[in-house]
């Protein structure tokens, strides 16, 4: 069994998502969701930063382009059931692998949903947005319309509300090539359909997601796969152990897969690298007490131990930081609160990174060192 130190693999990861340096400037944006294995995206300005700030030259008009005009992007529901930007390119085998995932709901009796009453809404979803982009209380009013009132009933706890019950499939009627985001309407959210895509085989889709995954975070173990993708271990362990092309790897003492035949050439990077709100990187990356060593894991995690609440500063591929922006017209003042004392190399990288992030976001970035009082994003 090979022996993998953290810092190779970190080195590897680095490289990997463009951090280590930025992918060359004839990279699109599409193809930099592919090697993360998809943008989270539910802070949408937070992934246009994530996407661009990887490419030179790129900025948030290249994500919007690729979104909204190229389509070469599709906002939807990915990994976790969370909104992610995904290749449009992948977007059949990433459907068919994250509808692989066995589905428990958290509901109680009376909110759940049956699988036929599951069926029956994502059928009423599907003929609603057939050529048609409709905001959350058009389509409520549509599937209530096509399915029954039942569905539209208001019982599903949310944020301090109750939501129609047909939102509990939201991520479902995704991943059966329903439902997609589509362009706000007047600063409220749409859905619409996605592309059409070809039809991929489950077990095939979920082994290429695994790989996908393992190229861009591994080595990892099926604790580490599980969280990331929104599964349970115990299926992450059957899916991973029956990978033909992987291989068992010890990272830093303790077992885990990689692709069978990956390299470790480099060394671990140094350098400076602003990240914003769940970023791929930090939510991706494991063990967390090595990419978030020390008083990172108190200042940049939540107490539950997840990752990507807090924007954060990266000096020599560690989390050493976080930071805040606030933005007035083009004028961008960011905060920077590092974790311990730059040196002034350091500082001049930092300054670097914050006009770069001007440039990503079309404005004019000044840095300030001081106190992040921002609490983490929920």
């Amino acid at each position: 069994m090979r022996t993998v130190t953290w810092e190779q693999a970190n080195a590897r990861r680095l490289a990997h998502h463009g951090l280590a340096a930025p992918f060359a400037s004839d990279t699109t944006v599409a193809e930099v969701a592919a090697a993360v294995s998809g943008v989270h995206a539910q802070i949408l300005s937070a992934a246009e930063v994530s996407a661009a700030v990887r490419v030179e030259g790129a900025t948030r008009a290249d994500v919007r382009r690729a979104l909204w005009e190229e389509q070469s992007l599709v906002k939807t529901f990915g990994p976790r059931g969370t909104v992610h930007l995904l290749p449009t390119a992948d977007l059949g085998r990433w459907m068919a692998a994250l509808g692989a995932v066995p589905h428990q709901s958290p509901f109680p009796d009376g909110v759940r949903m049956s699988a036929e009453e599951t069926t029956t809404v994502i059928d009423a979803i599907r003929t609603a947005l057939t050529d048609a982009a409709l905001t959350v209380d058009e389509l409520t009013e549509a599937v209530g319309d096509l399915a029954g009132a039942w569905a539209a009933e208001p019982v599903m706890p949310a944020f301090q509300t109750l939501w129609p019950r047909w939102r509990q499939a939201t991520d479902r009627a995704a991943y059966a090539g329903a439902l997609c985001y589509g362009p706000d309407r007047d600063r409220k959210v749409t859905y619409t359909r996605p592309p059409d895509t070809e039809q991929v085989d489950a077990d095939q889709a979920v082994d290429w997601a695994i790989s996908s995954y393992l190229r861009g975070y591994g080595p990892a173990t099926p604790a580490s796969f599980a969280p990331w993708f929104g599964c349970t271990p115990a299926w992450a362990t059957e899916r991973m152990s029956g990978h033909a092309d992987l291989e068992r790897v010890e990272l830093d003492g303790e077992p885990a897969y990689d692709l069978r035949g990956a390299r470790y050439d480099g060394e671990q990077p140094g350098g400076v690298r602003l990240l914003p709100y769940f970023d791929a990187f930090v939510v991706g990356s494991r063990p967390r007490h090595r990419l978030f060593p020390g008083r990172a894991a108190e200042r940049a995690l939540v107490p539950s131990g997840q990752a990507g609440n807090y924007p954060v500063l990266l000096v020599d591929g560690e989390v050493a930081g976080v930071w805040h922006q606030k933005r007035s017209g083009r004028r961008i003042a960011v905060t920077v609160e590092p974790l311990r004392r730059l040196l002034k190399a350091r500082v001049a990288a930092l300054e670097e990174q914050v006009a770069r992030l001007g440039e990503v976001l079309e404005g004019d970035a000044t840095l300030t060192i001081g106190e992040v009082t921002v609490g983490p994003h929920a």
